[in-house]
């Protein structure tokens, strides 16, 4: 209990700080047991949900999620203090791209991005970006992603949809 405890302090303090801190943010408190922590994330893995910060839906088919225009995650990183590379991996359903037309997606840490890809075509996709030294010094890397655009709720589905997600990791 006194884990659990630890665990969901610690995310509720990750998801409203980074790591970087300056003088207006508060200390960014370090898991107390990071190897329960995972640097790749299954989204339908029950075990993943801590690390599902927000623009998550539920999870369906028991193996993928929707997300929302914005969804962010932590992942710990698999060697602090050495580059990393992250890879979202994810479907764009062709009635979704007949809809949009084409998706950007982009990622960020600390509010520095990771550049933005854009997609046009419907199908299996990753996002894969190189991440620096400087930004896996510590034990958990916040990412926040962004879509430039979502299928608004409407009366069928009442869910902002964005793209649907099978795994995030960092390697």
């Amino acid at each position: 209990m006194r884990r659990a405890v630890a665990v969901a302090f610690f995310l509720l303090n990750l998801a409203s700080c980074s790591r970087r801190q300056n003088t207006q943010d508060p200390p960014l408190v370090e898991e107390e047991h990071p190897e329960s922590m995972l640097s790749t994330l299954h989204v339908a893995d029950p075990k993943a949900v801590p690390q599902l910060l927000k623009g998550w839906h539920a999870v369906e088919q028991g193996s993928w999620r929707w997300t929302q225009k914005t969804f962010a995650v932590a992942l710990k990183a698999p060697s602090p203090g050495k580059p990393a590379k992250l890879q979202l991996k994810f479907v764009i359903p062709p009635p979704l791209l007949s809809r949009l037309h084409s998706i950007t997606l982009n990622a960020s840490i600390d509010g520095v991005s990771l550049g933005p890809e854009t997609y046009n075509q419907a199908g299996d996709q990753t996002y894969t970006r190189t991440i620096a030294p400087r930004e896996t010094s510590g034990n958990l890397i916040r990412v926040d992603f962004q879509l430039d655009k979502a299928v608004p709720p409407d009366n069928r589905d009442k869910r902002e949809l964005g793209v649907v997600v099978t795994s995030v990791g960092l390697e």
